[in-house]
């Protein structure tokens, strides 16, 4: 959990390609988590947008609120990327992340080759690929509690809870979902079969993993990450609060005079002025 903000970003599985992916779940939802994974990845390594490595925390997704079938993967991504040598952090804009129709096309073009690579016999209808896929963008919120409410909303939903079953007898059971069209619930009943039918399609294959990290918060970047958090909380401590407090020279942190240096004016805007921090020694080798 980093100390910025974050994107909830969702890419749904057009359905002209439902019946495909039903026979090849393993092969299907894993393409789809890592074609949308991929995609959002390399447009924020585009310099265009961000030009640094984004954290993408995926999660798939298989029903509606009516238990149908309809695959599609919810990604929390960070809201900025890490530059290639790590010592540089590139924020996005507070509402824009890159273009949607630029992250359908990309999915579309990188979930099609990985279906292919993985069955090239595969039969696959052509006009799934002229259409531009269904994707969502949108502002999540910052820090912690926006991690938090983002793996407490999806990463841990099933298809159905109790809480949301309204009557069940010998024949039917009654539940209720959300119209997002008419903006109120509504109730569902379906005969037992049927109901146990929907229900048994969204359970997933055994040890498929339905949570993966992708870019920054993959395992292989923690020590990135752990450098990236430093980096990020030593810049909003020594932030300027506004603009007026631009000349006022912050109060230095626990500086002695054997260890303070002179101050200086950064090299680079030749306003700022430098202030000590801390010095790293071999005593200290986990510093930034």
């Amino acid at each position: 959990m980093l100390p910025i903000p974050y994107f909830h970003v969702t890419v749904t599985l057009p359905k002209e390609l439902h019946a495909v992916i039903r026979r090849r779940q393993r092969q299907g939802y894993g393409a789809l988590m890592n074609a949308a994974a991929k995609a959002i990845i390399d447009l924020g390594r585009d310099s265009r947008w961000l030009g640094g490595t984004v954290g993408v925390l995926a999660v798939l997704h298989s029903w509606t609120q009516r238990l149908d079938y309809h695959p599609h993967v919810h990604c929390l991504v960070t809201a900025g990327g890490l530059s290639d040598d790590g010592a540089t952090w590139h924020q996005t804009e507070p509402t824009f992340l890159f273009p949607k129709a630029a992250l359908a096309k990309r999915a579309a073009r990188l979930f099609r080759e990985a279906l292919m690579a993985s069955d090239p016999g595969i039969k696959l209808p052509d006009q799934v690929w002229r259409q531009r896929w269904v994707v969502h963008i949108q502002p999540w919120g910052q820090g912690e509690q926006a991690v938090l409410d983002y793996l407490a909303r999806y990463a841990f939903r099933i298809a159905i809870t109790n809480h949301r079953l309204v009557d069940l007898n010998d024949t039917h059971v009654t539940f209720r979902y959300k119209d997002r069209k008419a903006r109120r619930h509504k109730p569902c009943s379906l005969t037992g079969h049927e109901f146990m039918r929907r229900y048994l399609q969204h359970v997933l294959p055994k040890g498929f993993h339905k949570i993966r990290y992708f870019g920054l918060w993959h395992t292989s970047k923690r020590d990135q990450i752990d450098n990236l958090r430093y980096l990020l909380l030593l810049q909003q401590r020594h932030a300027p609060a506004c603009a007026c407090d631009k000349d006022v020279d912050p109060e230095p942190l626990q500086i002695t005079a054997e260890t303070a240096p002179e101050r200086r004016l950064c090299r680079h805007c030749k306003e700022g002025k430098l202030v000590f921090i801390r010095r790293l020694t071999p005593i200290w080798p986990g510093g930034p």
